[in-house]
Order: C-alpha cells, then sequence, then structure tokens
C-alpha cells in the first residue's frame, strides 16, 4: 500500500464527524504547503509494540538529539485520540511559544509545548490554528 492510500485509510477507519473533520485538516494543511512531503506513521515500533497513536505528517526538518544524532522528520503532524483531534507544530525550542501566541484566540483547545489538542474543528477558531501551522512551516525553513 503507497503512502497516499495509507493516509486514506487513516482517515476512513475513524467515525464521524472524526473523519471529516480529520480530512478538512489534512486539506488545509496541504493547501497552506501544497508541495510538502508526506509521512505516514502507524504507530508502531520497530518491533511492531503500539508506542503512540498512527498519526499522518508534512514537511522535513531535521531533528537534532542531545548526543550529537539527527533524523529527519515531519513538521507537522495530526492525529487523532480518544479525546478528539491533534495537532503537532515540531521543533519549537520555547515550550511556551504556541500558547503565548496563539492559545488566547484559538478557543477551546489544550496547548503544551508542541501539541494543539482540542474536541472538535467547531470548537476552535481554525483561522489561527492555520497560522499556526504556517508558523511550523515557515520556523522549519
Amino acid at each position: 500500500m503507497n503512502l497516499t492510500e495509507q493516509i486514506k485509510n487513516y482517515i476512513a477507519s475513524h467515525p464521524e464527524p472524526k473523519r471529516s473533520e480529520m480530512q478538512e485538516l489534512h486539506n488545509l494543511i496541504i493547501g497552506v504547503m501544497p508541495k510538502c512531503r508526506l509521512w505516514y506513521l502507524d504507530g508502531k515500533d520497530e518491533k511492531g509494540k503500539i508506542v503512540s497513536n498512527p498519526n499522518i505528517g508534512y514537511g522535513t526538518q531535521i531533528i537534532k538529539y542531545a548526543d550529537g544524532r539527527t533524523r529527519e522528520f515531519y513538521q507537522i503532524g495530526i492525529s487523532a485520540n480518544t479525546a478528539g483531534i491533534s495537532v503537532y507544530i515540531m521543533g519549537i525550542e520555547d515550550k511556551k511559544y504556541l500558547a503565548a501566541e496563539f492559545g488566547e484566540n484559538l478557543g477551546k483547545a489544550s496547548i503544551t509545548g508542541y501539541c494543539i489538542k482540542f474536541k472538535s474543528l467547531k470548537d476552535i477558531n481554525i483561522n489561527v490554528l492555520k497560522s499556526a501551522i504556517k508558523f511550523g512551516f515557515e520556523r522549519g525553513k
């Protein structure tokens, strides 16, 4: 199965309304960065053990670890979870930036260092989320 089919199947695996909201988010991110690299991570480690929720990634960046190793990874990610949807803005060094910059106007969402979590798209200001996504792509350039 190719990457596009994996992403399509992942989105389709969710019940409504989460399925439509995941598709809307996918389309929004592709609209912001049409030629970005796509990723699909099934949430399993190299031994097949589930270690995270599956997620779709967009863009590419090099992550540098404290021990000097580097790894290519996505800039923006989305994942469905039991409480709703998470949007990941990866590679932000200032863990308070997202909340300070976007939190007040985002709506009903929780924000951690790099994750914006919400129950439904109707609970948030989609334009503010789009601005956070644009920031994530721009910051990674």
